[in-house]
């Protein structure tokens, strides 16, 4: 491996134009087909094997004309303090804003609240219900407008009015200003780690072209393989990550390589044959940890694991081709200036990597025991984790769909944001209708729903919809129970109507996704650190090194997990972060948080082991390899995490509170595993086994097959650094 990639680095540095054209040309080809190909499918919520979604594909089937999947919109009317909707001028204008409504082509019904028993018991508030024929991405901007006329015109008749749902709520805004100030915090890590323009400028430079390669290839793939435009976010943001890693750990060795007396098209070479190796290897963890995702059952989560896995791929190809061909245009560039006035020694940058891990030597017990303490201490809200998903009731109170949940809040109580949705298929009934009222009554008779709404049928009359409205709000356990309580009294529900029923709607379903999720995490930790300690054990020649470090993981993860619950579920320090409603954690925030972290963690511990093994190979005892080890790496292992933290740090500002509970995990799970588990525990426990960390059975180390990941064989193969020539000639040669 560190042969053939010693080989590829040369060939890149000699080669460097036609690598750079080749790049140039693979852009500029997928590009093309890009936008050549047919428009992507629209994004898709189906959680095959839930209730949920059974029931959404059999109104799909009986409901022609108003697929479940269509866009929505609640228009909510209020009236003036002291005054009623029902008044003549406000009944009015909403008549005629129902009536307006329902003259959009794209709208399957609008329901007259008045007609529909829409109105609050005291009056002060009405909702209408619009349906649409199609999706949200597939509303034309003149239905939007009409929307947004229909609004205006009642408000100017002295109403209140507010709106919710699909139809209304616009695209989800990233990071803002914050993700920009993430991105200008990263350029100023590179730069001080490297003190060169042209080093901080290649990782980035590197990372933005191979983020291009895929997501064009993704847009051009999307069509045929049934990749919504969401499935790239992931691709997105990880492409990004590991691209900036990738190429850092690269120039980091190049550097080190130079720094030792070895010639531009040499160190390349090296710093390819040995960080790239290392990148190989973090690249496969990544990509197992991402493909891993399918086990969680979702297609949409599936997709978007195997995306971002060829996302990955893409940067590691960059960082072994075009990377080195980047160097060999800038070969002294990339120095800082001290390194190429010759003022700087080899080692002479690591010192404080070097003075940490001797004073780890010295205190590894304690230190290991405060690192474990404290990531377990702050593990300790996991135990209260909720999983769910973020409604309106969540967003901002300048957003009108916020303060549309709480009008409907306040005028027909918490549970009516979160009706439950019934099904019945009544196909096989003697009598369909008396079969739909029974079911009807049952359900409206069970503790805890407020109300069951008329029985809606389908034109050939055998399958009905109701709505249960239940007493408790959509986020509540008290609301996750009530759906079990009806699941659970569906044989006494169903006895005697010939009917069957199943509960949905989107309470139901995102009680059913956080199920899922949850069912899923333990599995898909299982299946990935499993076959990463598999991996890494090939690479390591350990047993102890990769139990260690999916050890060390877990605790990062957990810690991390926990910070998010005693925010976005407890609220601590809310305000700071601009958290403006607790409540659960979005339901795949735990698998993507693993997935992601896992991957990144991983390149960490690759990138810094590896050095410490490599010195070990060499010949160094233990502790004298870990201090070589954190020498070499550990400042930029450190600056590629500070990197991350900066990037998903940014996501933060945001205001959508999906987004910002995503930035936030990332960035402090990130900052936990690279700074306290990869810069205290990992050596703490290195320098207790000492010799023991890279023990390995004989039977296992003869089947293990030999990737040579600290460059061995280059040793005996490389020249000769002029530098080391002119000690070892003799005087006055």
């Amino acid at each position: 491996m560190a042969t053939f990639l010693y080989r590829l680095g040369r060939s890149a540095f000699g080669r460097r134009r036609y690598v750079v054209l080749l790049w140039l040309a693979v852009l500029a080809a997928i590009g093309f087909g890009a936008v050549s190909a047919p428009a992507a499918p629209d994004d898709s919520s189906s959680m095959p094997g839930t209730e949920s979604q059974r029931a959404f594909d059999l109104m799909d089937e009986r409901f022609p004309g108003a697929e479940a999947d269509g866009a929505d919109a609640q228009i909510v009317f209020v009236a003036p303090d002291g005054h009623q909707v029902s008044a003549t001028e406000y009944r009015r204008a909403i008549d005629a804003a129902v009536a307006e409504i329902a003259t959009d082509p794209q709208v399957a019904v609008a329901a007259n609240p008045f007609d529909a028993h829409a109105v609050s018991k005291d009056g002060s508030t009405a909702y209408t219900s619009v349906s649409y024929k199609v999706a949200a991405d597939d509303l034309t901007d003149t239905g939007k407008q009409t929307l947004q006329d229909v609004i205006d015109r009642a408000e100017d008749a002295g109403l209140t009015v507010e709106a919710r749902g699909s139809a209304v709520s616009g695209s989800v805004g990233a990071g803002g200003i914050g993700e920009a100030a993430g991105v200008v915090v990263a350029a100023l890590v590179l730069l001080i780690t490297f003190g060169s323009l042209a080093a901080a400028g290649v990782p980035l430079l590197t990372a933005v072209l191979g983020v291009g390669v895929s997501m064009a290839s993704i847009m051009a793939l999307g069509s045929a393989l049934g990749l919504s435009p969401s499935t790239g976010s992931l691709a997105n943001m990880l492409g990004l990550a590991v691209g900036i890693d990738y190429a850092v750990f690269v120039i980091a060795r190049y550097r080190e390589e130079r720094a030792k007396g070895h010639d531009a098209q040499e160190a390349t070479g090296l710093a390819v044959g040995t960080a790239g190796s290392a990148v190989v290897f973090a690249g496969l963890t990544v990509v197992i940890a991402l493909a891993g995702l399918a086990v969680a059952g979702v297609p949409t989560l599936t997709k978007m694991g195997l995306a971002a896995s060829g996302g990955v791929l893409v940067a590691v190809l960059v960082a072994l081709t075009l990377v080195p061909a980047l160097l060999g245009f800038w070969p002294n560039a990339v120095l800082a200036r001290r390194e190429r006035k010759g003022r700087r020694k080899p080692g002479q940058a690591g010192r404080v990597g070097a003075a940490w891990a001797r004073f780890v030597l010295r205190r590894p017990l304690p230190v290991l025991i405060l690192s474990v303490l404290g990531l377990g201490v702050l593990a300790v809200p996991v135990m209260d984790l909720q999983l769910g998903m973020p409604g309106d009731e969540a967003k901002a109170t300048s957003t009108t769909e916020r303060r549309a949940y709480d009008d409907l809040a306040d005028g027909f109580g918490p549970g009516f944001n979160g009706p439950l949705t019934i099904v019945v298929d009544a196909s096989h009934a003697a009598d369909p209708k008396s079969a739909v009222s029974e079911i009807s009554e049952k359900i409206a008779g069970t503790e805890g729903v407020v109300s069951v709404s008329p029985a809606r049928f389908n034109p050939a009359g055998n399958t009905a919809i109701l709505s249960a409205t239940p007493s408790t709000s959509p986020t509540s356990e008290q609301t996750k129970e009530l759906v079990g309580t009806i699941r659970g009294d569906r044989a006494g529900i169903e006895s005697g109507t010939g009917a069957t029923f199943e509960v949905t709607g989107s309470t139901a379903a995102n009680i059913d996704m956080a199920q899922k999720m949850s069912d899923a995490l333990l599995p898909y930790l299982v299946v990935v650190v499993g076959l990463a300690v598999l991996l890494l054990t090939v690479v390591f020649r350990s047993v102890l090194v990769p139990i260690k470090a999916a050890a060390g993981f877990l605790l990062s993860v957990l810690a991390s997990l926990g910070a998010v619950v005693a925010v976005f579920q407890w609220g601590w320090a809310a305000d700071l972060l601009g958290v403006q409603q607790t409540g659960p954690i979005m339901s795949m925030m735990p698998i993507f948080l693993v997935g992601i972290v896992f991957g990144l963690a991983m390149d960490y511990e690759v990138f810094l082991v590896s050095r410490i093994r490599e010195a070990y190979v060499h010949g160094e005892r233990p502790g004298q390899a870990l201090v070589s080890g954190f020498r070499h790496s550990s400042r930029v292992v450190v600056a590629a995490a500070l990197i991350m933290t900066a990037v998903f740090a940014g996501f933060v500002t945001a205001d959508e509170s999906m987004i910002k509970t995503i930035g936030f995990g990332l960035a402090i799970a990130v900052l936990f595993d690279a700074v306290v588990v990869r810069m205290a525990l990992v050596p703490a426990v290195l320098a207790l086994l000492g010799d023991r960390a890279w023990w390995l059975p004989r039977g296992l180390n003869r089947l293990l097959p030999r990737v040579d990941i600290e460059g061995e064989a280059l040793t005996h193969r490389t020249t000769v650094p002029p530098a080391e020539a002119e000690d070892r000639a003799p005087a006055g040669v």
